[in-house]
Order: structure tokens, then sequence, then C-alpha cells
């Protein structure tokens, strides 16, 4: 039976993290065995390649830590490890040069860094391994909210046409777009349809699509499966697609896959993004489209249609309502203009005389 697409992620990533646990100091491991059994393996990976960066940071700036090889750290020199050191090492993260490329981190990628540190701090802290938390004495820095990029209707309606007809492709391009053209279709009505993300959409497998009740089941970022419901729009490009994807014999191990790519295996992330900047880059808008994008695009069209916040949370698999009011609630000006005439001064109150009207 073949594995499912998050199985083989989680085993890809775990197969990292024990290559990258080769370059850290042996006491590092404790950490990863006590936060295995809440973290999923995409956030440890990325713990793991932030602790790397900073006791790399450590090993070529701090006169302690250059007498030794990053592996033969001891514990205690955490202890070593100052808070102006960690202000250093997260002014170093701004902008560095990592094997010959150029890295910038802005105000979330630091945060996030931050956020690793303290983690790692925070364990060996709680179980009196070492004496001293500098990490706990760094702010984080302020986020500035991000605008929501979203396509309007009409911008909508012009990415799927260009899908459609191929419009403005290349030569090249449009040699591809015949062999994708209803792959390609499905998979875009499929995000803008569901609101799905990227990653649950490559992971369908073809018994996901429950085509009689409308529904996929698709596995959430939070480890659990969840019925995302469809309209017709998506119903009717499913139903080509998988009329199409009958007659392909995908190679070894990606029978079950839903989506195949070029090379008849289960398509990938950046496959994906990379179809919907080639389209979106062809239609009249000058917004930079991702596939979150036409997520937020879903997400801002189904808050607008029913009002219900919570409802759009589910749909939308996040843990949190307060994720979802900041980015979809928000107050545009048409709902703002509905204020003008809401409130009534005077409507209550005679004119004349000033004497309130007697119901």
């Amino acid at each position: 039976m073949n594995e499912k697409y998050y199985e083989q992620q989680d085993q890809n990533n775990i197969l990292k993290i024990r290559e990258i646990m080769k370059t850290l100091p042996a006491f590092c491991r404790e950490f990863f065995h006590d936060i295995a059994d809440y973290t999923s393996t995409r956030t440890r990976l990325a713990y793991a390649y932030d602790i790397r960066v900073f006791f790399e940071f450590m090993h070529e700036n701090n006169s302690i830590c250059r007498k030794m090889e990053i592996q033969d750290f001891p514990l205690d020199i955490m202890d070593q490890i100052t808070k102006d050191d960690i202000n250093e090492y997260l002014d170093y993260m701004s902008l560095y040069l990592k094997d010959g490329k150029k890295i910038v981190n802005h105000e979330r990628g630091k945060a996030r860094k931050i956020a690793s540190l303290k983690s790692f701090y925070n364990f060996y802290f709680r179980n009196e391994k070492i004496t001293k938390n500098p990490a706990a004495l760094i702010s984080l820095p302020k986020l500035h909210e991000k605008e929501i990029i979203r396509l309007e209707p009409n911008e909508t309606a012009i990415l799927l046409d260009q899908v459609e007809e191929g419009i403005k492709l290349t030569k090249k391009q449009l040699e591809y777009h015949k062999i994708t053209k209803i792959r390609d279709i499905a998979i875009l009505t499929v995000l803008l349809g569901t609101g799905i993300r990227v990653s649950e959409c490559v992971g369908l497998n073809i018994k996901d699509v429950d085509l009689e009740n409308g529904g996929l089941t698709v596995h959430r970022k939070g480890g659990y499966n969840s019925i995302v419901y469809f309209g017709d729009e998506v119903e009717q490009a499913l139903k080509d697609y998988l009329l199409k994807r009958s007659e392909i014999i995908p190679l070894s191990g990606n029978e079950d896959a839903l989506f195949l790519s070029i090379q008849n295996k289960r398509i990938g992330v950046r496959a994906v993004e990379n179809l919907v900047k080639k389209y979106a880059q062809n239609t009249t808008t000058l917004k930079k489209i991702t596939p979150h994008k036409l997520r937020s695009t879903y997400g801002t069209a189904l808050y607008n249609e029913t009002g219900d916040i919570y409802l759009v949370a589910n749909v939308l698999g996040h843990k949190d309502v307060n994720t979802t009011r900041k980015h979809y609630a928000a107050i545009n000006d048409d709902t703002r203009r509905k204020a003008a005439n809401a409130v009534k001064l005077r409507s209550d109150y005679d004119k004349k005389d000033d004497i309130p009207k007697k119901s």
C-alpha cells in the first residue's frame, strides 16, 4: 500500500533532522526528544535549522565557542552565552552570507529565530540543567500587520480564463499547456473554491474526492483529517480532471496521488507555486499572486457572503478564530460607508419645537 503524502513528508523531515543533529552539540538531542511528542516534524526541522545557525554564529564570533568544534560544545557553554551575544546574533540574522548566498531576515524571520532560541533555552533552564536564561531577556520584534492580498471577483475570472485559454503563454508554455490544461484548471479551481492550503492540495489522493457528497478529505496542518465541501464549479473541474487522470499511468508509488506532474508522479508544492505564478503574471492585475493569496481570496469571499467568522475559521482549518478574524474580518470601505447614515441624531425630535415625538 502506498504511503500517504504527509507520511512521506514526515519521513523526509525526520531524515533531514537527523542529518542536522550530526552537526549540533550532543546535548541538543535531549531537547528534540522532549518536543517530539507535541510538535510536528516540520516545526522540529525549523528549530534544527535555527539552532544550527545560532551555534555556527557563536562558533565564528564568540571567543569561548571558537576554541572547540560545535559538536564538542558542552552544555554549560550555554551559561557562558550572554544577552549581548544573542542580540549580536539577531543583528547578524538581518543580513548574512551562507554558501555564497545572501540571506535576509525581516521582522517575522527574526521573530521565529528568537522563538526557537527561547524554547531551546527554556527547556534546559526549566529542567535546571543551566543556571541562566539570556534568551528570556530578549524581546520579540514588533510585527507590523501585512497587507492581505486577494483577488477581486473580476480578477479571479480573468485568472481562470487565462488557464482555460492559455492567453499570453509563450510557444514553449503552450506546448505544455496542451497536456496540463485540464489539470491546471482543476488545481486552480480547487484552491479558489475551497481555500485549502497548497500542501493540502498536493497531498490529496484520488479516494479523498467524494463527488457524490461534494467533499474533499484533507489532511490539515495540525495533523488531523477534515472534510471540505465544494460547489458546482469545483465539482465540474474535478470530474473533467478525473476523466483525464484515469488515462494516465503514474510512476510506481504514485498510484494514489490525485494531481500528477508531467513526469507522472505526485505534483509538488513548488510546481503548484510555479504554475500559479505562470498564469497570474499574464493577467491584468499587478498583484503578486501565490497559492496562499488564492486561499485569502476564498476566505474573504466566504466571510463577505456569510458574515460567519466561525464558519470561515472551521472551513480554513484555523485552530484560533482570532487568526481568521484578523485576516478576513477587517472592516472595509463599503462597510464604513454604511455607518455614515446608520445613526440618526435628530430623527426622533420635532424640528419645530425640539419636543420628542410620541411613539
